[in-house]
């Protein structure tokens, strides 16, 4: 597998500094080292640099950095439908933010392949905002509503050439949802596993039905992981932590089933602050993790003191 590293710093989407330092965090973790040890090519393409866009107001005054986002949106995009022709990206963020760009370029692509695009959403929140709905204004929390096609982002967005069909999109690890963005998610079918779903059921049940809906029609697969998908204990630089998330053998397995899946042509990893890190600890859990997505298995890993 070619693996290209797409980084993005993008931090203008949340409301602490330092996610412009996540893409640096992962090399120096050993990312490029992980894949070419698992036998992958890797090509580092270096770091993508918005556009400056035009200063733009919105009726929602809590809006910030709107100009930025789009500037950022439209080269992510781009990068995003460039470099899916051949290899998996692997975008390295950066902000949330980020996965409006890369899942717009994506589906994209599928559509010129005559693919369904699916995203597999591994975050705290469902980021199901509008900015209308925003009261934050951290556009970090408006990408899932933006890729499905949600009304509310125009003329100010970059308009979708082919938004993800609602129906594609599986949240697992939700345990922070804004009220408006419970009743947005109620009119749509995103599917969506709270952790209550996941101690019930376990996570490996509710992945697998994802999973067989992906390959019973032949589709590609995006996975987009946020760090505080993991519970805080595990990954605690982000500057959206939520008790109670997944647990390191949780994600590890989400990851192992999706390698074994051979399904996922793409790859988000988002929100990682190293400013708020432990000795790079985070940045090495989500290079361990990426591994385990690519074909480490559990006999694999290595013995290490964190």
């Amino acid at each position: 597998m070619l693996c290209k590293l797409i980084g993005v710093p993008l931090q203008d989407g949340a409301a602490q500094l330092g996610c412009e330092m996540g893409p640096s965090a992962l090399r120096t973790a050993g990312l490029v080292e992980a894949l070419a040890g698992l036998g992958h090519q890797v090509a580092d393409l270096g770091n993508l640099q918005p556009t400056v866009g035009k200063p733009v107001a919105h009726p929602n005054g809590a809006v910030r950095k709107l100009a930025e986002i789009c500037g950022w949106i439209t080269v992510i995009e781009e990068a995003a439908y460039r470099e899916s022709a051949e290899g998996m990206p692997i975008f390295l963020g950066g902000d949330h933010a980020l996965s409006a760009g890369s899942v717009a370029g994506l589906a994209r692509r599928a559509e010129e392949k005559g693919r369904p695009l699916f995203v597999l959403w591994l975050d705290a929140h469902t980021d199901f905002h509008t900015l209308d709905t925003t009261g934050s204004g951290n556009l970090h929390g408006v990408p899932v509503a933006y890729f499905t096609g949600r009304p509310g982002f125009a003329p100010y967005f970059p308009e979708l050439a082919a938004p993800v069909d609602p129906e594609n999109v599986c949240m697992i690890g939700i345990r922070s949802v804004d009220p408006a963005e419970r009743a947005a998610l109620n009119e749509t079918d995103v599917l969506v596993h709270d952790m209550r779903a996941i101690d019930e059921h376990g996570v490996a049940a509710l992945l697998r039905g994802f999973l067989e809906k992906v390959a019973s029609v032949n589709g590609l697969l995006h996975v987009s992981l946020d760090v505080d998908f993991l519970d805080p204990s595990v990954g605690p630089a982000v500057g959206t932590t939520v008790p109670g998330g997944a647990t390191f053998r949780e994600a590890h397995l989400v990851m192992e089933m999706l390698h074994d899946s051979g399904l996922v042509s793409s790859l988000d990893l988002v929100e990682l602050n190293p400013f708020l890190d432990e000795r790079g600890r985070t940045a090495t859990v989500l290079v361990d993790l990426t591994a385990s997505l690519m074909g480490r298995t559990v006999m694999d890993r290595p013995t290490r003191s964190y």
